[in-house]
C-alpha cells in the first residue's frame, strides 16, 4: 500500500497552505508540540521565510515551491521530495547528501538520510 500525500487540518498547515509565513512563524512560535507534516502537500508554494526548526517533514511532497532561504538543519526531511523547487540559499541536514539533493531536485526521488 503506498501512502498519499495530505492536506492536513491544521491551523499552522492551513498557514503555510495559504502562504501566510509571518502567521506560521508567530503560531509556531506559541505551539508545543509541533504538528507533524509527513506526508504533507507543500506543491508550489512560496515558503520563502519559514521557520523550519523542529518540524516534521518526512515524506512531506514539496514539487515546485519556493524554499529559497530556510534552514532546514533541525528538520526532519527523510523521504521528502523537492523535484523543481527553488532552493538557493537553503541549509539542509548534514545526514543529507549533496547527490541525494541534486536526485531529488532533478528527478523527484525521496530524500534518504545517512544514519
Amino acid at each position: 500500500m503506498t501512502e498519499q500525500v495530505r492536506i492536513i487540518d491544521d491551523p499552522l498547515y492551513q498557514a503555510l497552505r495559504s502562504e501566510d509565513i509571518a502567521a506560521f512563524n508567530s503560531a509556531k512560535a506559541n505551539t508545543s508540540p509541533l504538528p507533524s507534516f509527513e506526508l504533507c502537500d507543500f506543491r508550489g508554494l512560496d515558503l520563502r521565510g519559514m521557520n523550519a526548526d523542529g518540524l516534521d517533514l518526512r515524506s512531506a511532497y514539496f514539487r515546485g515551491a519556493d524554499l529559497r532561504g530556510i534552514d532546514f538543519r533541525n528538520a526532519q526531511l527523510e523521504g521528502a521530495s523537492i523535484a523543481g523547487t527553488k532552493i538557493s540559499g537553503c541549509y539542509f541536514p548534514k545526514s543529507i547528501k549533496s547527490d541525494e539533493l541534486v536526485m531529488s531536485l532533478n528527478h523527484g526521488t525521496r530524500l534518504r538520510c545517512d544514519v
